[in-house]
């Protein structure tokens, strides 16, 4: 899971993608990175962290030039600790291209054979987005005749791109020279859209990211979400062009970004994430009420902060009053995107606490945008029971977690899936709550298709176990499951290491 945004603009490029990647930073928090180019040469500055902390005043000031790439980086496969996985990824040949990428390739491990034996090319890390930019420079060296590069040799090599990569991708890349490039994968599982805005001198300025959010925060105006397989290229001069570069594309967006990982003042493929929230917590509501009386409820309460507008609607609904119970330390990380089950779960009760005055003596029903792990859950119950609570229900605005998913999101292992082989009442029974309830899938699908009929379905894998690329077998849960084993393990040295160091220098 990642943010990106590319802009071309009249004006330096550095602020703007730097304040883009801020409204993006909740996409990801290990890394970040942007690349700017002047003429033709590039400039590029990235590290692990937070957005404030990686870029100072010097390294902005290092990142001349109106046109460029920016990324923030949770990373779901490759190498979490290492500074060299982070984006954008530059190759010199053809013409000087730089990328960013969010999305995950599930046939990353044949391609890297096919790299080396076909097309003659070293990949040097374990990141997937080394692999896709690899294969779009041999594909654009292979489509390209002469100098300059057109939009038609662009849009001939995405074509090409697309018949040879799997999986879930989003993608801006700069081709140094000629323009900047966009492209999504033919499902449209991960989200991009462009928009423009007035640059001082009345040039045209033209952003493409992973939200809306980051357009209208950085003064663009949205136009339009780039379509499943299409390619976006804007030249120099800022032209957009455009064309569908996939043989049977369809629109299939990730469900998850509208339950958890979206801002909910974006929209995304033309479906308001706050609404499709709001549309969840009303479904979610019919759900309680056919389970258990609603009159055992006295207050509702939301576990910050995706779940607020469905469990707003959740109340109204049931005529219960809602009540904020947690407050959230905005310092620490989103449990959901932090590397290691022990980091996550400690830092739960640094992330949350509660509001005695809302939970004594009462029955509270707590719902979240999601149940993953389950160990969250676990704790915040607990919470709730040491605040004063007489009972304690959890309502999951989701469906059971329990397939894993490829197409970049951080819970890929059955077994770090607390839905996985369970019963609901096993559920309820580990994270201890009086009652559980989960929204159904076809609810789920129902009410945010409603938002936009033009949907031609959802990636909703993690929820019905249905993989949209048709190309997922048990093998590739079993080498993804071996690789997180052994990322998990290096997680486990790296933590020992650091404190073994700081005990150390004390």
């Amino acid at each position: 899971m990642c943010g990106i945004v590319g802009v071309l603009s009249k004006a330096p490029a550095n602020q703007l993608i730097y304040d883009a990647l801020l409204l993006l930073q909740h996409r990801g928090q290990d890394a970040a990175g942007i690349v700017t180019m002047q003429g033709t040469k590039c400039f590029m500055h990235k590290a692990r962290g937070m957005v404030r902390d990686v870029f100072r005043t010097r390294n902005m000031r290092a990142l001349p030039g109106t046109v460029g790439l920016g990324q923030v980086r949770y990373p779901t496969a490759g190498n979490a600790y290492s500074e060299e996985e982070a984006q954008p990824f530059y190759v010199n040949a053809p013409f000087g291209i730089v990328l960013v990428h969010n999305g995950n390739l599930t046939n990353a491990h044949a391609l890297k054979a096919e790299l080396f034996a076909v097309d003659r090319r070293h990949i040097n890390t374990q990141s997937d987005t080394e692999v896709l930019i690899n294969i779009l420079a041999h594909e654009l060296e292979q489509a390209a005749r002469d100098l300059p590069l057109t939009p038609d040799e662009v849009f001939k090599a995405v074509s090409a791109v697309h018949q040879r990569v799997k999986g879930s991708y989003a993608v801006i890349a700069l081709i140094a020279g000629h323009g900047l490039l966009a492209f999504r994968d033919p499902f449209g599982i991960r989200p991009l859209c462009f928009g423009e805005g007035s640059a001082e001198d009345g040039g045209r300025d033209v952003m493409v990211a992973s939200e809306s959010v980051a357009l209208e925060g950085t003064g663009h105006k949205l136009t339009r979400d780039v379509a499943p397989g299409e390619a976006i290229f804007i030249d120099l001069e800022g032209r957009i062009h455009s064309r569908q570069c996939a043989a049977r594309p369809t629109l299939n967006p990730c469900m998850f970004e509208y339950v958890y990982l979206a801002r909910p003042d974006s929209v995304l493929d033309g479906v308001s994430v706050y609404q499709a929230r709001l549309n969840l917590g009303e479904t979610l509501a019919q759900r309680l009420i056919s389970t258990m009386p609603p009159n055992e409820i006295d207050v509702v309460i939301p576990i910050p902060e995706s779940s607020r507008p469905s469990a707003m609607q959740l109340a109204h609904r049931i005529g219960k009053p809602y009540r904020e119970g947690f407050v959230k330390n905005r310092y620490v990380g989103r449990t959901f995107i932090m590397p290691g089950q022990g980091v996550r779960k400690k830092s739960v009760r640094q992330k949350l606490n509660a509001i005695g005055l809302e939970f004594k003596g009462r029955n509270v029903l707590l719902v979240d945008d999601s149940i993953v792990r389950g160990t969250t859950s676990k704790e915040i119950v607990q919470m709730a029971r040491e605040a004063g609570a007489r009972k304690v229900y959890m309502a999951s605005a989701a469906p059971p977690v329990r397939h894993p998913n490829v197409y970049g999101i951080d819970m890929p292992t059955k077994e770090e899936l607390i839905a996985h082989g369970r019963t609901i009442e096993e559920i309820r029974q580990y994270i201890g709550a009086d009652a559980l309830v989960y929204q159904e899938v076809d609810a789920m699908k129902r009410v945010v298709k409603a938002l936009n009929p033009k949907l031609d379905g959802f990636e909703a894998s993690c929820f019905d176990g249905r993989y949209i690329t048709g190309d997922v077998t048990a093998d590739d849960f079993a080498a993804i499951e071996t690789q997180r084993r052994a990322q998990a393990e290096d997680e486990e040295d790296s933590a020992r290491s650091r404190l073994a160091l700081g005990t150390a220098q004390e």
